[in-house]
């Protein structure tokens, strides 16, 4: 991993995650539920977020599918870039777990950290290039206010070479951040490193 980063309450650190509420014990868990977990996340069994989450088991599926698909899928925008979108949804909104593993997995994939601080300081400045720059333009505009969002911010990202495939994987992993942040901060808490 790139050197530790701690901004503003935000971090690149392995966090744990704390469900407020009663997760569903693995031991008693229903062969469905065990099915969900085990089609959801390599550490899906040992997550609170999946245990909690799997006491609707169809709702999680539908939910790791979709997630699979908007962050994982082949072909439109590059991996990094959609990280690059979870990782300024995710600060904006203040959501300190889904921001640390997004910071880790964009350092991961691009070998660059500075884009990270910048974010975490303030992502209104962030951005190494203007590819960069336009992705978190996007990803703030989508977050802070949706209603405002127009053509200009697509026609930004057009007009770096960017296809309307490419933007729209953008855009979807901005949006299924907003709502994951969501969950994450009404169900449960970031657990730093001892």
């Amino acid at each position: 991993m790139s050197d530790v980063i701690k901004i503003n309450g935000f971090t690149n650190e392995t966090l744990g995650w704390k469900a407020w509420l009663d997760v569903v014990n693995v031991e008693t868990a229903t062969a469905e539920q065990l099915r969900i977990l085990e089609a959801s996340h390599p550490q899906a069994k040992t997550s609170d977020y999946y245990l909690l989450l799997v006491h609707e088991p169809e709702i999680l599926d539908h939910r790791s599918e979709t997630y699979n698909a908007i962050m994982y899928a082949p072909g439109g925008a590059q991996r990094a870039e959609r990280e690059l979108g979870a990782l300024t949804v995710s600060r904006i909104n203040g959501c300190v777990y889904c921001a640390s593993v997004h910071a880790q997995r964009f350092e991961q994939l691009t070998k660059r950290n500075q884009i990270v601080a910048d974010v975490f300081t303030d992502p209104a400045t962030a951005g190494d290039n203007e590819r960069d720059k336009a992705i978190i333009k996007l990803a703030t505009a989508l977050t802070e206010s949706p209603d405002n969002f127009d053509p200009a911010h697509v026609q930004a990202l057009k007009d770096l070479g960017m296809s309307e495939k490419e933007i729209l994987d953008i855009i979807h992993s901005v949006s299924i951040f907003g709502w994951a942040n969501r969950l994450m901060l009404n169900l449960g808490e970031p657990v730093f490193p001892a």
